[in-house]
């Protein structure tokens, strides 16, 4: 079978590849398996070292990754390269802590006893991963399962096949072959590969129907762990101190960026009454600023939505917001001739019940809901099925700490949004999925504790 990428701006063809027949997944598997033996045994210096040996693939090869990322789904060429930048940045760090997140706890000494926890390899993880940030969202599993000695096989989504490849190029000069594989299979052959005994993790970034459909079908064939990272419908409430100069710029950033296709983009708006239409007035001016275009061009800050799917899921939760009483205050007049582009879009007086403000739109729309107290700002911030970030615009580090002992969400911030510290576990609330990555907690995941409990007898 093929599998024929399009461009979502062009709708030209990127490339066409031809995908794997299941003798080829198994063949794999076994490569990955006879690799991950001796990979295991090496001590965790020389580990770190060569994942970071390989990590340069990126930084050497930017340009054109880049150049892949942009072509398959339609992020702007800037925010492709930043996105490079953020694999390189998130790789070196988790090296830098991995012997410290890996190192043996050693327990109290007891006379004639040593006791210590090792974290030990789990074997092959299924790191299973989606297109709207390929880089970041791939290298979350794929550095820390290798700093731990495991293999990865890895499988990209159908519209950023490239960016797979370029992981398995990348760590194909590690001095063991094959610890890394990249697998272009279809949904079935997906289901049918986590149920292989040989898969000893998987990790998912998706839907919440992708995620329950995997999450079931692993408990019904195996009893290992899967982590699932499946989105959100993050809230940002804009307290009445805030400082406004700087907060609807980094809302309008936080919604926009990469069209809004983040599972951490600011989803929806609670504003304060006192602050409210001036909220509005500012919201007006910047949402305009976005420049929609050939994402291939570096003035380009708004490209298409990677499919067409996508643009009208989008455009179906913004006619049901208007629907149900949501004003449409700005939008752009003219898009560009071709591309899926969907404008940039704000919504006030949006209804609690819609859609919008329930589940996730990945879009860069922005709708607006007055609240008159803090309280109520937190009421409706957990009033969703989600639960992946939160942010507070509020100038008090004293609010921002009580709101958010109150606020179901994997990461709160203040003053921010829409952004990943690799030093801080990325994880999420309710249907946003479960289980860690990133930081010290992201090994823990993709390892397992080994207790080692020995006594001295008295010698005779």
């Amino acid at each position: 079978m093929k599998l024929t990428v399009t461009n979502p701006y062009d709708q030209s063809n990127v490339i066409t590849l031809a995908t794997e027949s299941d003798t080829s997944v198994n063949d794999k598997i076994t490569c990955g398996q006879n690799a991950f033996k001796p990979w295991s045994n090496t001590p965790i210096q020389d580990r770190v070292h060569a994942v970071r040996t390989c990590v340069a693939y990126f930084s050497q090869h930017k340009t054109q990754i880049a150049l892949d990322i942009t072509q398959q789904m339609g992020k702007p060429i800037t925010e492709a390269l930043n996105e490079v930048d953020g694999l390189l940045s998130r790789a070196y760090y988790l090296c830098d802590i991995a012997e410290s997140s890996l190192a043996a706890t050693v327990l109290p000494e007891q006379a004639g006893l040593h006791r210590r926890i090792e974290h030990v390899p789990l074997g092959t993880v299924l790191n299973i991963a989606a297109w709207n940030y390929p880089l970041l969202i791939a290298v979350n599993v794929v550095v820390p399962a290798l700093l731990c000695g495991n293999n990865v096989l890895l499988k990209h989504s159908a519209k950023t096949p490239l960016c797979g490849q370029h992981f398995e190029r990348a760590f194909a000069t590690l001095p063991i072959p094959n610890l890394v594989l990249h697998l272009l299979i279809d949904h079935t052959q997906t289901q049918q590969l986590i149920k292989h005994t040989r898969i000893q993790y998987v990790a998912f970034t998706g839907s919440v129907s992708g995620g329950r459909s995997l999450y079931q079908a692993v408990g019904q064939h195996r009893f290992i762990d899967i982590g699932l990272e499946l989105g959100g419908n993050d809230p940002a409430y804009i307290a009445a101190d805030a400082d406004l100069a700087f907060t609807i710029p980094n809302i309008v950033d936080g919604a926009c960026y990469n069209a809004g296709q983040s599972c951490c983009a600011i989803e929806r708006v609670y504003v304060h009454a006192k602050v409210y239409d001036e909220v509005i007035d500012r919201l007006k001016t910047q949402h305009k600023i976005p420049c929609m275009g050939d994402p291939q061009k570096p003035d380009t800050t708004l490209g298409p939505l990677a499919s067409q799917q996508g643009m009208a899921a989008v455009d179906q939760h913004v006619q049901g917001a208007i629907q149900s009483g949501a004003s449409l205050l700005s939008t752009a007049t003219t898009l560009p001739d071709k591309g899926f582009f969907y404008p940039p879009t704000l919504l006030v007086n949006v209804p609690q019940t819609c859609d919008i403000m329930q589940t996730e739109t990945f879009g860069p729309v922005i709708p607006v809901h007055k609240v008159e107290t803090d309280e109520q700002a937190i009421h409706c911030m957990n009033d969703s099925p989600f639960g992946l970030t939160a942010s507070l615009w509020t100038t008090q580090r004293d609010r921002a700490e009580a709101l958010s002992t109150q606020i179901n969400a994997g990461t709160i911030y203040q003053n921010r949004c829409d952004f990943l510290d690799p030093g801080l576990p990325w994880s999420g609330v309710g249907d946003s999925g479960k289980g860690s990555t990133l930081s010290a907690y992201g090994f823990w995941h993709l390892s397992r504790r080994k207790s080692l409990h020995f006594r001295q007898t008295k010698q005779t």
